[in-house]
């Protein structure tokens, strides 16, 4: 378990402020960052106060703070959760509704996609760290061994892995607010191109590529792989679309997915 009381130390060196308002500035650098990640649970107190070197009745303070500056919330009887920094578009907002009845707003999505998960691929390649790269490999090896046709939380996962690694909080929190869109544009992908063979290879060649580039800290190459792999999925889509007179957008229940 990470000790992070040397992290508080430097805190407290570059800011005179109490003893737990330097551990809600700790915690709030965390949740900036990525490392801890929107609706990821936070440490217990036992935890913190461990991790932190300090008493939880000093933790619980600094956890009351950052409840009251809406940074976390607490679930009675399941712990405290990182708030969304952005908020996501309601199930039923205008945006989710125009992205469910109007085709175009799906290449939207992929052309803002392109070019935010190109950028992280390449920070990620740059960026990541050991614990990083560890999940980026496991979340990619868990799709690879998946049901091409049942995949789709998978392949999200391995995509959302990459954006945690490249540690622009920014970035992060901005993708994360669209997660539930880019879950439908997953879902599309899924639905309608990974039964058929010809695109479902190039994918997986697509998701090689982005694996290995970032793993091997070769940033353009990352960056180049990822937008060509959401160029590819739209163009497939699009291409599908005009042949068949429609896309499949709706085989994959949310259930499936996370």
């Amino acid at each position: 378990m990470e000790n992070w009381s040397d992290q508080l130390i430097s805190v407290m060196q570059e800011k005179p402020i109490p003893m737990s308002r330097a551990v809600a500035y700790r915690l709030e650098q965390l949740i900036l960052d990525g490392s801890l990640a929107p609706e990821q649970m936070i440490p217990s107190e036992r935890q913190l106060a461990s991790r932190f070197g300090v008493s939880r009745a000093i933790v619980r303070e600094a956890l009351h703070e950052l409840q009251g500056s809406g940074m976390i919330q607490t679930r009675h009887g399941k712990g405290s959760f990182v708030s969304h920094m952005v908020p996501e578009p309601a199930d039923h907002s205008p945006l989710m509704q125009m992205f469910m009845e109007h085709s175009r707003t799906l290449y939207d999505l992929f052309e803002v996609r392109q070019e935010l998960e190109g950028k992280a691929a390449y920070l990620a390649a740059e960026r990541a760290t050991e614990k990083d790269q560890y999940q980026i490999t496991k979340a990619f090896e868990a799709m690879e061994k998946a049901d091409p046709l049942t995949n789709a939380d998978l392949d999200h996962a391995f995509h959302r892995a990459i954006v945690n690694a490249c540690h622009n909080p920014v970035l992060i929190h901005v993708l994360n607010s669209l997660k539930d869109l880019m879950l439908n544009s997953v879902r599309a992908s899924v639905a309608n191109l990974s039964h058929r063979d010809a695109f479902k290879q190039q994918i997986d060649k697509h998701h090689r590529q982005i694996y290995h580039s970032v793993i091997s800290r070769q940033a353009k190459w990352a960056q180049k792989a990822a937008m060509a792999h959401v160029a590819h999925v739209a163009e497939a889509l699009r291409a599908i679309e005009t042949q068949e007179n429609g896309l499949i957008r709706s085989s994959i229940t949310p259930s499936a997915v996370r």
